[in-house]
């Protein structure tokens, strides 16, 4: 399968002004997130959706200024366990399709995500 066909959503990484002056290349497809770093040596990560645990929105003053946000992942993959999709244009719609894809791919692959909390102060009595 193509993946240039198969793109949702593809951005770049902005730095002044909001313009896409870095070579930080963001590309969604159904399945997954690439994130392309670099121009002499590159780096390319694969991040699978179904993976992916939690993601939270930060905007600062001067992102919400020029139309920005930063979107923070959690994901349970070991090479990638937080990462961000920085300084990208209309972050909020992003956000919110990014979390409909991972909850479809999710319920497609049937995984479920546990956590698990504990407390010092508990205690099993058997």
């Amino acid at each position: 399968m193509d993946i240039k066909r198969n793109i949702v959503w593809s951005d770049r990484k902005r730095i002044v002004f909001g313009l896409p002056w870095t070579f930080t290349k963001y590309s969604l497809t159904p399945e997954k997130l690439l994130i392309q770093s670099g121009i002499l040596n590159t780096k390319e990560e694969e991040i699978r959706l179904y993976r992916i645990m939690d993601i939270t929105l930060r905007r600062s003053l001067w992102e919400r200024m020029f139309g920005l946000g930063t979107i923070h992942c959690c994901s349970a993959d070991k090479s990638t366990p937080e990462f961000d999709i920085c300084w990208i244009r209309d972050a909020m719609h992003v956000k919110e399709m990014l979390s409909g894809m991972i909850e479809k791919e999710r319920m497609e692959k049937r995984v479920t995500s546990r956590e698990f909390m504990t407390d010092e102060d508990d205690s099993f009595d058997e």
